[in-house]
């Protein structure tokens, strides 16, 4: 069944506060695979001064990239006091196992499954440069350092003298060491970690921009550091397109090629339908193709709707049978506004202050990583 349009959506204006890592609940059907923070709604939020689209990332723990690709109209530099910007709401989980830590590189963004099974934690990430690659599969957290002190190799070394910041052999714990006061170490060779930032790099969370590390929000690798253990299970996927259901709601997710990778619009759109084939039970469905092909172009990141299904008989007598009766015949009600309260967000404790943005090094390769 084609997809029907238009969806009931509202749109929830979200209060401005620095925020956790986002906590899903997972679907109630185990096959389902888009989460929501707000069901239903299309969250967005009001500048409440003149700043950037930076400044609102970084209070939402955002990613640079993915706030840029939902807000595609407006100047990244000078967002206007009132201005309205799109803020993430649904996300389609990756398709990896739904235990441990999954880092997807292609939205910069990794998914924590803690073992509870009920709900799952989404954070944004940085990720490494096209000649400093983070590594693609399995591994695990070999172990978790606070306060780490950073040792940059002589390749590094050479970077940052070739651009006037030369640094010592070593650096120790504190604002301005660039592991942050977290690191989780990986299981892999090369000193591969999951670390926070210092003040100088805040605005780099979200890019293509480590020399291979994963690089967080202080109190994001905060959360996450009393969250995991030794030994949890990380798997390091690059998924740019992913598909996924909600209640019988077929949705793509697109986002854009990495540095140093191309790809056309035929080449996503033959990616897009063996991914929207296989989550269909191996048969692809008559899609909205409209709705696809801008989901392809425009690779905002937001799950959109292509493909809705019609229960099975059984399934809907079952769902029809669980909703009482009303005791007295009523019409339906009439939708009276599309903006409701604000939510607030949980803040966390006071961050340390951030710079702006700095232009990106070139690196001369090595294989120690941050």
């Amino acid at each position: 069944m084609k997809i029907r349009f238009p969806f009931a959506f509202s749109v929830l204006l979200v209060a401005s506060h620095v925020s956790f890592a986002t906590t899903y609940t997972l679907p109630a059907n185990n096959h389902d695979t888009v989460i929501a923070e707000y069901p239903n709604e299309i969250a967005v939020t009001r500048a409440q001064q003149n700043e950037t689209l930076l400044d609102v990332a970084r209070r939402f723990s955002l990613g640079q990239v993915e706030i840029i690709r939902l807000n595609q109209d407006l100047d990244r530099w000078l967002i206007k006091k009132d201005q309205v910007i799109t803020l993430p709401n649904k996300r389609i989980l990756p398709d990896s196992p739904h235990f441990g830590i999954t880092l997807n590189i292609a939205e910069y963004r990794m998914y924590y499954y803690p073992e509870d099974a009920t709900k799952v934690y989404s954070f944004a990430h940085g990720v490494g440069r096209q000649d400093w690659k983070t590594p693609l599969g399995r591994t695990t957290i070999q172990k978790k350092v606070k306060d780490p002190v950073w040792r940059p190799p002589e390749s590094i070394r050479r970077e940052h003298t070739a651009n006037g910041d030369p640094l010592p052999e070593v650096v120790p714990a504190g604002i301005h060491n660039p592991l942050g006061a977290y690191a989780l170490y990986l299981n892999l060779p090369g000193d591969y970690r999951i670390h926070g930032t210092d003040v100088d790099k805040i605005f780099g969370i979200g890019m293509q921009i480590t020399h291979g590390c994963v690089r967080m929000y202080p109190e994001d690798i905060d959360q996450l550091y009393h969250l995991v253990d030794a030994g949890t299970p990380v798997y390091i996927v690059k998924q740019p397109i992913k598909v996924g259901w909600l209640d019988n709601i077929l949705y793509v997710e697109s986002h854009p090629d990495l540095e140093g990778e191309e790809t056309t619009l035929e080449q996503r759109r033959a990616s897009a339908l063996a991914l929207i084939q296989k989550a269909n039970n191996n048969q692809l469905p008559e899609v909205n193709q409209a709705a696809l092909t801008e989901a392809l172009e425009k690779q905002t990141g937001n799950p959109t709707p292509i493909y809705e299904r019609i229960p099975a008989l059984d399934e809907a007598a079952n769902e029809a049978s669980s909703i009482p009766a009303p005791e007295t015949p009523s019409a339906a009600p009439t939708p009276t506004k599309s903006i409701v309260a604000p939510v607030n967000k949980v803040a966390p404790k006071p961050s340390q202050p951030v710079a702006k943005p700095v232009n990106k090094p070139v690196s001369t390769g090595g294989y120690h990583h941050i």
